[in-house]
């Protein structure tokens, strides 16, 4: 086997008045004792996992990007289970290059409009560019999954607060190109606490109501396996922000590296993560195989792995 298991600093202690509910732009998420399913479309030639999924790279070198396919699959992600889907357009992965404006337009917008008009579940947003985030929301997105907190482009926070919708604050040490480059930090759990707690603060402080705010530690990005382990082990610490918190731990390589197989499947691994994750209350889990977690989620809940509630 690869790493140790990750250690809480003390026995979980929930808070009773845990948030319960996500609003976003049109409806509100209600949270119940399992979390919420946010479930993922990439619409990119280059994800760490389904890359190139609805995309076919020409003779000239020139993606054209399957839009009908990548509905399909988020339809098919909203009847397996999931409560929103987010749609992205620029890969996140390490040393994931960057992506213009023009060309993350063109991947995810007819796939937000036509999911916001035919999914029975909300569509949100993954993008750091306020450009495309405007017209993403025009298009029928309700909520923004920003990986850069918000920070990343200026006009993303006054935009956010403009159009009433919810948003995802996610820690990064650095960028796609540079978080991996020996991550360090004095306390990981501390640190990202401290983060979260300032852009928090930030998005208070710019008119975004608190009930919008969604926290999420950033697994993966700009950490080492070690430091993923203590942050999943304690995110039940997340709770203190007093905002829903989220975590998109789907397929990521510390699921390869505690197994000591890289090439493992990672889908059991993410399993057994949503339901460390639901035992410490979190409320919305960022995944990719839906119907697998979503059922796991629901045999362990049957079964009194909730009995924090």
């Amino acid at each position: 086997m690869g790493l140790s298991p990750g250690r809480a600093d003390r026995t979980p202690d929930l808070p009773a008045q845990r948030p319960d509910r996500w609003r976003l732009r049109r409806q509100t998420l209600a949270v119940g004792r399992l979390p919420l399913l946010m479930g993922i479309v990439n619409v990119t030639p280059d994800s760490f996992s389904d890359g190139g999924q609805f995309v076919e790279v020409g003779r000239n070198g020139i993606p054209s990007y399957d839009h009908e396919a990548a509905i399909e699959h988020g339809l098919r992600l909203a009847e397996e289970g999931a409560d929103l889907v987010d749609v992205g357009g620029e890969s996140t992965r390490p040393y994931a290059p960057p992506v213009d404006a023009e060309e993350e337009l063109r991947r995810v917008i007819p796939v937000v409009a036509a999911l916001a008009e035919k999914a029975p579940v909300p569509v949100s947003i993954d993008t750091s560019k306020a450009i495309v985030a405007r017209e993403a929301v025009a298009a029928g997105a309700q909520a923004i999954n920003d990986v850069t907190g918000l920070s990343g482009d200026p006009g993303m926070l006054p935009l956010a607060a403009e159009l009433g919708v919810a948003v995802c604050v996610m820690h990064m040490r650095g960028t796609p190109r540079t978080m991996q480059e020996a991550p360090v930090y004095d306390d990981v759990v501390e640190d990202v606490l401290a983060y979260l707690r300032r852009r928090r603060d930030a998005l208070l402080g710019a008119g975004i109501d608190r009930d919008r705010i969604a926290l999420d530690p950033g697994i993966g990005f700009g950490k080492t396996p070690a430091h993923n382990l203590a942050l999943l082990a304690n995110a039940w610490r997340f709770h203190e922000l007093g905002c829903p918190v989220l975590i998109g731990h789907s397929r990521k390589s510390f699921i390869g590296a505690v197994l000591g197989d890289p090439q493992a499947d990672r889908t059991p691994g993410t399993i057994g993560v949503a339901l460390s994750l639901a035992r410490q209350g979190v409320q919305i889990l960022r995944v990719h195989d839906v119907r697998p977690v979503r059922q796991a989620l629901l045999l362990f809940e049957t079964t009194g792995g909730l009995d924090w509630t």
